[in-house]
């Protein structure tokens, strides 16, 4: 009987520990961009379509890691972009629209924050005045998508470029594992 009332405490602790886990906070790029018009921040917009397979990986991976989602939500204003989003949006005076081509098409907003370079997922990064400062493609790991975060989430990205900041993080990393 002791043996079944621990199993299924540590099955309700468990679960409670699951649901505290902190969640990113996802907005639309018009919430956003009005957001960092209070509090200027760097908007993280993760560029996807409903096929990727490695988009929702990084949605199951990535994303759901705690202190990922953490930084995200303390640091960015975390946007999800369907690249092939029928719906407009609209940014001041200019309305963005769906595009179509060939068999799927493309969102004009997901052409513009990729620079021009549609491929799933991509992270892309803006400041608060709207400037591209980066799109990277591709599947992130939690532990790779950190230094981007890390990178970003500061002053950092106008100091050194992401190369010299990233071989430093590396290097500070690496230092880090030796002196266990």
């Amino acid at each position: 009987m002791k043996k079944i009332l621990y199993i299924v405490a540590l099955m309700v602790l468990g679960t409670g520990a699951v649901s505290a886990q902190e969640e990113v906070r996802w907005y639309s790029i018009e919430e956003a961009i009005q957001l960092t018009r209070q509090e200027p921040r760097v908007l993280l917009i993760d560029v996807y379509t409903d096929w990727c397979g490695w988009c929702k990986r990084m949605d199951a991976t990535t994303f759901s890691d705690p202190k990922v989602a953490a930084a995200m939500n303390r640091d960015f204003y975390p946007v999800k972009l369907n690249a092939e989003g029928k719906e407009d949006i609209v940014l001041g005076d200019r309305t963005y629209k769906f595009v179509a081509s060939g068999s799927r098409g493309y969102h004009e907003m997901a052409a513009i924050v990729t620079n021009g370079r549609l491929s799933y997922p991509t992270i892309s990064y803006v400041d608060p005045q709207g400037k591209v400062l980066q799109a990277a493609p591709g599947y992130k790991t939690p532990e790779q998508f950190r230094v981007y975060l890390e990178y970003y989430s500061g002053e950092t990205y106008k100091q050194l470029t992401f190369q010299e900041f990233s071989s430093q993080y590396a290097d500070r990393e690496t230092t880090v594992i030796e002196n266990l």
